[in-house]
């Protein structure tokens, strides 16, 4: 007969009873999945990743896959590699023999209370042999819980415990010698953490646990714990000095998620946002009373774990009356003095941005006040070199905020989400895809529902129909764009900064990663050297002086500022979809010369053999005055390769205009694209060629991109149209 490893119970032919199959790690020694046993956590290898999750081999010719949807982290912030060793918790096991993983916040033996090997006959301790079938003495002799002391069960015990995203009980001592012992354990746990433990003979204490209750006060105090004094309320800000301390804070809950173990409520008070670790019985929510928006004091221990705060919850009340309007009142006031920027200073004092100075104060209020709130933070901008600059001088200022306000060292990957755009529109596909997400993390995780910066992108009709996806579900939604905006665009968003709908003078060049670069250095000053040369790499040409010679006093020449432009738009090409932070912060911010000059040393070869071809089969022709560049874009570039169709027409126009009216069309089966040197509407031309081809449906599809779409079957029809159109206007 076999006895539990941990308690002593006996189980028959196992080692370890049901009550704490979660708080033993098996080595998996059999050769089919249908051995595995569903909620037992598995050491495994590394087997490779996809953009679905993780492949992790539990034995030879057994792999599971670990979904990204089980992660706590972004997929692209797992610091796992071929060939680790890791452990995970095994879902289930599927008709076909596929293994669904989830994870385990426990990565290493010594965070279990025990080792055993499964095998398809049975399982055993790692040293014993197989054939060998203890007694129950034996058993409570030989057991040892990996690297626990005796003299230590109860820390373990609470660590395990606080564990979040965790199928862990953590509720149990260590085995006792004899049950004199345990009970004295068993009493003392108890009143450490607020849960009954299990006595070795496997009865179960009758009294309850005090986490099942939600108490509820309004003006009333909290009773005194029996024999102690209550708890100092203290700040969250200040629990990273109060680690092992029990401490009171109030606050509004602000996330929930249920994890295999615990119930993990995320708690913000005025000053930042931690983890509360709730336990009733593996994987049951707890204070089932409590949501995202309630307000509530906490008594708990403060624990660190692998460099993050959270507090073991002792007693958890919910607030009402006085005692919660006291709460909210102390987080309104705190949101007033903190999201408002003191003033802008634009970057390089350019006037223009100082005329956006209302717009530009808004909109960082706007993210400052999401960061405080624990609000997540979207930011979509197009893949082109302007659009990274623009989001990565909001990815710069905001993140330290981020870390500054949550506990969680992993907090600005759950609270800072930056997604580029393959066009400057914001459309349906975009707006789905942001809306499917927000949707499925407010269900799944309890969390609120996020602001979105749309920099350089959603400023135009083009992109209503996205926007009022978002604004169905009330999503706040603020636009910054500095080439071009609609009127309409300001109703159907929160805050919209533009130049052109502003009606301010200046620079009418400005580039939308400039004007955001100095929105940046609103959200956090503390960051603004680091922004200075931002402005310079997003010009393609033409860069205003002030931003050369404030990019040059930080330090970044012109020929360095050209490396940056050019790296980053060949690095947003490839795996567009894919914000690539780690990537483009260290070529932005980081890189001592060498990375960007490799990446574009690239661009400059692959943009050349493109422009050679390009140019070569150019076809010229004059109407009205204006000189054409006509090139067919689907025979003589590559479509699906570096550089993208509008950048090698901009650098072909730029090479062949030469101050007399110009143009350069490139048209494709149902796109084209138009640059010109004057300044004409591309709505206008969309709109005279339509008359001039009703047959083709042509329509404007990017008015910053200067993109017409029409019927492909008309392609020589609109051709003529659009070259009679863009003389027309000049």
């Amino acid at each position: 007969m076999g006895s539990c490893i941990i308690c002593g119970t006996d189980v028959g032919g196992g080692r370890v009873c049901d009550s704490h199959q979660e708080d033993v790690v098996f080595d998996f020694r059999g050769d089919s999945p249908e051995d595995l046993v569903p909620s037992r956590f598995y050491r495994g290898v590394v087997d490779g990743y996809a953009e679905f999750g993780v492949f992790v081999d539990l034995a030879p010719g057994v792999t599971g896959l670990l979904h990204r949807s089980e992660l706590d982290r972004r997929l692209d912030s797992l610091s796992w590699e071929p060939g680790d060793d890791v452990f995970v918790q095994v879902k289930g096991v599927r008709d076909n023999g596929n293994v669904d993983l989830a994870w385990s916040i426990r990565q290493a033996d010594r965070e279990f209370r025990g080792v055993l090997v499964q095998e398809s006959s049975g399982e055993h301790l790692p040293d014993e042999d197989p054939d060998d079938e203890p007694t129950t003495e034996e058993s409570a002799e030989t057991a040892e819980p990996t690297d626990e002391s005796d003299d230590e069960p109860v820390e373990e015990s609470a660590e395990a415990d606080a564990e979040p995203a965790e199928a862990d009980t953590g509720t149990e001592t260590a085995a006792p010698e004899d049950e004199a012992t345990e009970s004295d354990e068993a009493a003392e746990s108890d009143d450490e953490t607020g849960v009954d433990t299990e006595p070795a003979g496997g009865e179960t204490e009758s009294a309850e646990p005090e986490t099942d209750d939600v108490a509820t006060t309004g003006d009333e105090e909290t009773p005194e714990a029996e024999g102690d004094g209550e708890p100092e309320r203290v700040s969250i800000e200040t629990l990273g000095d109060a680690v092992g301390d029990v401490v009171r804070i109030e606050g509004e809950v602000v996330g929930v998620r249920q994890t295999g173990g615990p119930t993990v409520f995320e708690v913000s008070d005025e000053t930042g946002a931690v983890d509360v670790a709730a336990f009733v019985e593996p994987g049951v929510r707890a204070h089932p009373d409590v949501e995202v928006g309630d307000a509530v004091r906490v008594d708990g221990e403060v624990e660190s774990h692998r460099g993050d705060i959270q507090v073991e919850s002792e007693a958890l009340v919910l607030l009402d009356g006085e005692a919660a309007e006291a709460v909210r009142r102390r987080l309104a006031e705190a949101l007033t003095d903190e999201a408002r920027p003191e003033g802008l200073q634009p970057l390089a004092g350019d006037e223009t941005v100082a005329e956006l100075a209302d717009g530009l104060l808004d909109a960082a209020e706007a993210v400052r006040r999401a960061v405080l709130e624990s609000r997540p933070i979207v930011v979509r901008h197009p893949a082109t070199a302007d659009g990274y600059v623009a989001g990565a001088a909001v990815e710069r200022a905001v993140l330290p905020l981020i870390r500054d306000e949550h506990a969680k060292s992993d907090a600005e990957y759950h609270y800072f989400t930056r997604r580029p755009l393959d066009e400057p529109v914001y459309g349906m596909d975009a707006a789905t895809n942001d809306a499917t997400r927000m949707l499925q993390d407010r269900d799944r995780h309890d969390e609120k529902l996020p602001l979105f910066l749309l920099v350089g992108a959603g400023s135009t009709t083009e992109s209503a129909d996205g926007i009022d996806l978002l604004s169905v579900y009330g999503v706040d939604a603020v636009v910054v764009d500095a080439a071009v905006a609609d009127p309409e665009t300001r109703d159907a968003v929160d805050t919209l900064v533009s130049p052109e709908l502003s009606d301010v003078g200046g620079d009418e060049t400005l580039s939308t990663g400039a004007l955001v670069a100095s929105l940046a250095s609103a959200i956090n000053g503390e960051v603004r050297e680091d922004l200075r040369h931002l402005p310079a790499v997003s010009y393609w040409a033409d860069a205003p002086d002030r931003y050369v010679d404030l990019a040059r006093d930080a330090g970044y020449d012109a020929e360095r500022v050209a490396e940056l432009r050019e790296a980053v738009a060949l690095e947003a090409y490839y795996q567009s979809y894919q914000d690539k932070r780690e990537l483009i912060a260290d070529l932005l911010f980081s890189d001592g010369g060498d990375l960007a000059a490799h990446v574009s040393e690239q661009f400059r070869e692959k943009l050349e053999t493109e422009i050679q071809t390009a140019d070569a089969n150019v076809v010229t022709e004059a109407v009205d005055g204006v000189e054409f560049a006509l090139l067919d874009t689907d025979g003589y570039t590559h479509r699906y390769d570096f550089p993208p169709t509008p950048l090698l027409l901009d650098d072909l126009h730029r090479r062949r205009a030469d101050g007399e009216p110009f143009a350069t069309v490139g048209v494709g089966t149902d796109e084209l694209y138009v640059r010109t040197t004057a300044d004409v509407s591309v709505r206008d031309v969309a709109e005279r060629a339509a008359e001039l081809a009703p047959n083709a449906d042509i329509a404007t599809a990017g008015v910053r991109e200067g993109k017409i779409e029409f019927l492909s079957g008309e392609r020589d029809a609109v051709e003529d149209a659009v070259v009679a159109a863009v003389a027309e206007s000049f």
